[in-house]
């Protein structure tokens, strides 16, 4: 099995390999107009590795990540704790409900203008932004799960004589783990996106506005790295908590 397993990863490389060597024939042999508007592989190579020794690529990237995982943790915290009440308690879901229904659609982003005049430009800001990206699917994927754990365990559970919190705490919510970590991983990715864009648009410092700075200074190769990096980002978030569901789910589900 290890040997198959093996076979598949280096399967899964190969078209990497294969794009990365397109790319640099392409970019060489000048099939677009112009180097200067497709740089090869190996030019971005060389300028991500100056822009790490000279300290620029390091500085933005760690203000992007700290905001992400600031707001991250803050939105997901949120999220299961308010997700948990509406899906085990039903006076919570009929009265909350009907609010988060009315906000849920509304895109994080769309939240930008009315935050930059109620909090300015700073820190609070994107944290903001990342808190609702995240609080939200959080929310409405630890509720669904809540709701949908199969009624006859619960009926076990109380005939067993397990208490309404015992039955949350070691029923409902372990059940509803699945729906939970679906929640995290998809707004894992999307907090890299949603950061990205708010600080193309408002934040100072950050991988998005490097990228923007690098656009007023037509330097294509650097904004080449920026969206390396959160690809890059967006598939190790996205990974690291499918890991996570592994060993919380993996052995019963």
């Amino acid at each position: 099995m290890k040997f198959f397993d093996r076979g598949k990863s280096v399967l899964g490389i190969i078209p990497v390999v294969v794009f990365l060597l397109l790319w640099e024939i392409i970019a060489r042999k000048n099939l677009f107009p112009g180097n200067f508007y497709f740089p090869s592989f190996s030019t971005v190579m060389t300028e991500f590795y100056y822009l790490t020794v000279n300290g620029v690529l390091g500085k933005n990237f760690i203000s992007s990540l700290s905001r992400v995982l600031i707001g991250l943790s803050l939105g997901t915290i949120a999220g299961i704790v308010v997700g948990i009440l509406l899906g085990w308690n039903h006076l919570f879901d009929k009265t909350l409900s009907p609010i988060i229904s009315l906000f849920y659609p509304i895109p994080a982003l769309g939240w930008l203008p009315l935050l930059m005049l109620w909090f300015g430009i700073g820190e609070i800001l994107p944290i903001t932004i990342i808190f609702i990206c995240s609080f939200f699917p959080v929310l409405y994927n630890t509720s669904t799960g809540i709701k949908t754990v199969d009624k006859n365990y619960i009926r076990v559970a109380k005939t067993l004589g397990a208490t309404d919190k015992e039955i949350l705490f070691s029923v409902a919510i372990p059940l509803a783990l699945p729906n939970i970590f679906t929640g995290l991983k998809l707004e894992s990715g999307m907090a890299w996106r949603v950061i990205i864009a708010a600080e193309m648009v408002a934040i100072p410092t950050g991988i998005g506005a490097l990228m923007m700075r690098a656009e007023n200074l037509m330097r294509i190769d650097i904004i080449i790295i920026c969206l390396i990096i959160l690809a890059i980002m967006c598939f190790l978030f996205e990974r690291l908590f499918l890991f996570l569901e592994n060993i919380c789910t993996g052995r019963w589900r």
